[in-house]
């Protein structure tokens, strides 16, 4: 599926027209509003549980609770209904819902207050107006819209307005939009069991999304201090009643939750559990331990150097380490192929080299069907996504498969360009140059020139004896 995100107005940026790649990047200058976007996708993903084929959760069927509410009236078109499930080899389309159910399904999306919910509660915000980007312009309007496509087929769309009057919503689910195989035997299953027992069933594969904050460091170092209740309470939702105390935003109060809860033997897929082992070995050089010090307390995470006995807390490990070691708890028991990862500069604390690695990694996620969002400032990344992405078309061109999972095709990578004041643009690869953000350039020629210039100088002085 193709998923798109436009917005205009939204914090710092102007516009952006956004659209989700397996692994899509956003770079550019500070405070341009690449942790605004990247919000803005988490909170998307939370209000529809994932980027599916339909606006509603791909875990269960409750939005089928009016065939139950309503039996008696809606039994014949739910005999339609059957038949046209059990009808061989036809796609069941959403126009094929009784029209009661597609109108109550309709309106969901034309309801604000939930995703409404999700933006206060991730951004810290009491109202979404405050994010109406500031400028002298007071005609400002705030505008986010989604979109879901299949091919050239719109499945369904989602648009958000805050014009100074409140904030609106308003969407569209296309009739011909066919469920899954998945969908229409659990339907199937409900509908044939003469309306008996709870209308929740599980369906089909769900995903979730993840996001793993820049202050990731600080927040490994001093987890433990802080209680799972704490957090419970730590969004502004659970602090109305204190005002004047500062609250976490929705995405580290997750994390946190997702760390100081840390179940080791809740396991992702054994590719998961490679990709985690592998980044261990060629970055961290260690492993990333796990005990509880009181059974059902708070998990303690240690850095386990190799060739040593000695193991250390992440306190009193390097930077790196901790910054590094919750995606790797991350990897070995929480995300799964097919969720949503994001990541905030995963190169941060990261020497060149490490930068380099952490971009193999994330191609192997890519690979495993992790789709990832990521924000980075590092040319060192983007020069190796550049070259993996060359083995890609090399490989792709050969028509045969790289022995590794190191390695993108330039189709899967979109790379998005902040600056301030204007739109977001995409930076397109180029097999010569790469991803190459302009302002990089721009750095390097400035740092090029004012070297070539201070040398001069020295050499002048050096010639007129004035130093040795």
């Amino acid at each position: 599926l193709d998923v798109q995100i436009s917005v205009e107005n939204f914090g710092p940026v102007v516009k952006a027209d956004i659209d989700l790649r397996p692994l899509t990047v956003f770079v550019g200058e500070s405070n341009t509003g690449k942790t605004y976007l990247s919000a803005l996708i988490y909170a998307l993903h939370q209000n529809f549980d994932g980027f599916s084929r339909f606006p509603w959760s791909a875990r269960d069927f409750f939005f089928f609770e009016p065939i139950y509410r309503h039996q008696a009236a809606l039994k014949g078109e739910i005999l339609e209904v059957l038949k046209k499930l059990n009808t061989p080899e036809r796609p069941f389309k959403f126009s094929d819902l009784p029209q009661g159910l597609q109108v109550w399904l309709q309106r969901r999306l034309e309801n604000p207050d939930i995703f409404v919910a999700w933006l206060k509660r991730c951004f810290d915000l009491g109202s979404v107006s405050k994010l109406v980007r500031f400028s002298d312009d007071a005609r400002n309007e705030l505008k986010v819209s989604l979109g879901v496509r299949e091919g050239c087929q719109t499945l369904w769309n989602f648009d958000l307005q805050d014009v100074g009057t409140g904030v609106t919503a308003s969407g569209h689910v296309n009739p011909e939009t066919s469920f899954s195989s998945d969908d229409t035997a659990v339907l199937r299953e409900i509908l044939d069991v003469d309306l008996m027992g709870s209308f929740w069933a599980p369906v089909g594969q769900s995903t979730a999304a993840y996001y793993l904050p820049a202050a990731r460091s600080g927040i490994m170092q001093s987890h433990g201090v802080i209680a799972s209740s704490l957090i419970e309470n730590a969004t502004r939702t659970g602090l109305e009643r204190f005002p004047a105390m500062p609250a976490f935003s929705g995405m580290i109060a997750d994390f946190l939750k997702l760390i100081v809860r840390y179940d080791e033997h809740h396991g992702s897929s054994d590719e998961m559990r490679r990709i985690a082992k592998a980044l261990e070995n060629e970055v961290l050089h260690g492993e990333i331990e796990v005990r509880r010090p009181v059974p059902e307390g708070y998990p303690e995470f240690l850095y386990h150097p190799k060739k040593t006995t000695e193991k250390l807390r992440l306190s009193q490990a390097s930077s790196m380490v901790s910054e590094l070691a919750p995606l790797v708890l991350f990897l070995r028991s929480i995300v799964n192929p097919g969720d949503l990862l994001i990541i905030e500069e995963p190169e941060s604390h990261l020497h060149p080299g490490a930068q380099t690695a952490i971009a193999r990694t994330l191609a192997r996620l890519v690979r495993a069907g992790v789709r990832l969002v990521i924000t980075t400032h590092s040319d060192w990344l983007l020069q190796q996504l550049g070259n993996l992405i060359r083995e890609g078309e090399v490989n792709k061109q050969k028509n045969n498969a790289p022995a590794s999972a190191d390695w993108l095709v330039k189709e899967e990578v979109g790379t998005w360009w902040f600056h301030r004041n204007k739109p977001v643009e995409e930076i397109s690869f180029d097999r010569i140059e790469g991803i190459e953000p302009p302002d990089y350039e721009a750095v390097a020629d400035t740092l090029y020139d004012s070297a070539i210039h201070l040398q001069q100088q020295l050499r002048e002085k050096e010639d007129a004896g004035e130093i040795e």
